[in-house]
């Protein structure tokens, strides 16, 4: 695995680890994280294609934004990160925070995006989850932060859970609380930004969680896949957030079958 920066503009840098050859997969991880979260899909994923996995501004050794940034701002960093690539569309995937990145990429600039996928992405939040989420993104703006919380949402008792647990644990408590702050609050603010624009969204498109995530729920997804021209909803049972660290088999046989579709294909959602 290559660790390599991208040099954007206003002196900013993004930090992106790389791995394998072939059609550009571009992975973008979610708030408190770093690039490293998508261990178990570079190591797979890899061997038939190019992987690309972008620490998100202000995590990682990338360059915070400002610290006002709302999504829209997060989507053009994406942009001219994928632009510096210079490696042509790209098949792009998010989580969580990465997510309404992606599928603002794919709404705003469908040149750059050959295949879109979306994991544990959230959509028109109900009011009090909204108000719960911007709840603790005024936590963190103030400087504080609670791990726990969290990692009980994310994660169940059993000792493979635990284990992923722990390695997320461990990016939460390194992550720059500045950085996790701006982005936390544009994703707290962000479900409705590119909602609408879901319906020009042409290109293939994966919509998956765990039936288990109360904030990303199998809903959202279904609704998310319903609205694209060529979309397809994929819910892994009695999995939570974190799903692509807690069911990386799964994830990657759907990643991979996503990424073998072709634009015009028809697909049907699945559960």
């Amino acid at each position: 695995m290559t660790s390599a920066i991208l040099h954007l503009s206003n002196n900013r840098v993004a930090h992106y680890l790389e791995q394998g050859t072939g059609e550009p997969l571009v992975l973008i991880h979610g708030v408190g994280m770093q690039a490293l979260a998508w261990h178990p899909q570079i190591d797979d994923l890899s061997a038939e294609f190019r992987v690309i996995s972008v620490d998100m501004p202000g995590h990682g050794a990338s360059t915070a934004l400002e610290a006002n940034a709302g999504l829209e701002q997060f989507v053009n960093w994406a942009i001219e990160f994928i632009e510096a690539l210079d490696a042509g569309p790209v098949n792009l995937a998010g989580h969580s925070m990465g997510s309404l990145i992606a599928a603002g990429v794919a709404v705003t600039r469908p040149d750059l995006v050959r295949r879109v996928a979306v994991l544990n992405g959230v959509y028109r939040r109900t009011t009090e989850a909204r108000d719960a989420v911007l709840q603790r993104a005024a936590e963190l703006r103030s400087g504080s932060i609670d791990i726990e919380t969290p990692l009980k949402r994310w994660f169940n008792a059993e000792e493979a859970q635990r284990i992923a647990a722990r390695k997320v644990e461990s990016w939460l408590k390194s992550v720059d609380l500045a950085g996790y702050a701006t982005a936390y609050t544009a994703f707290a603010s962000g479900d409705e930004v590119y909602a609408d624009g879901w319906r020009r969204i042409a290109c293939p498109a994966l919509v998956l969680t765990g039936s288990e995530d109360p904030n990303s729920t199998p809903e959202m997804a279904e609704q998310m896949a319903s609205a694209a021209h060529n979309g397809r909803a994929v819910v892994i049972r009695d999995e939570r957030h974190m799903v692509n660290l807690t069911a990386p088999d799964e994830v990657n046989r759907a990643l991979r079958a996503w990424l073998q579709t072709e634009h015009l294909e028809t697909l049907k959602s699945e559960v």
